[in-house]
């Protein structure tokens, strides 16, 4: 019992204080319509963008322009989708 005291005290201690520590929001949808917005059109058009240099890197190093371009772009558009859909269904977390 002596445990669930001190816990209690600090916790006390630490409202007075002001510095009671925020829980951590890491891969939690953004409040508001805006942010949600944002981060969804951020996570699609950041994979976009490396397919794209990726494809074009390779096209350009092995000289097989536009394959590489044109599959990397479908596959960056894939996964741009795909991190929306985990951006609104996350997985559970395994206990």
């Amino acid at each position: 019992m002596p445990e669930n005291d001190f816990e209690e005290r600090l916790r006390q201690a630490r409202e007075r204080q002001g510095i009671d520590p925020k829980p951590a929001t890491t891969g939690q949808l953004p409040t508001g319509p805006w942010g949600i917005g944002f981060r969804a059109g951020v996570e699609v058009v950041s994979a976009l963008i490396a397919g794209i240099g990726l494809g074009w890197l390779l096209d350009r190093w092995l000289g097989t322009w536009p394959w590489l371009f044109l599959l990397f772009f479908v596959l960056g558009s894939a996964a741009g989708v795909l991190n929306v859909y985990r951006l609104f269904y996350p997985r559970k977390p395994v206990k």
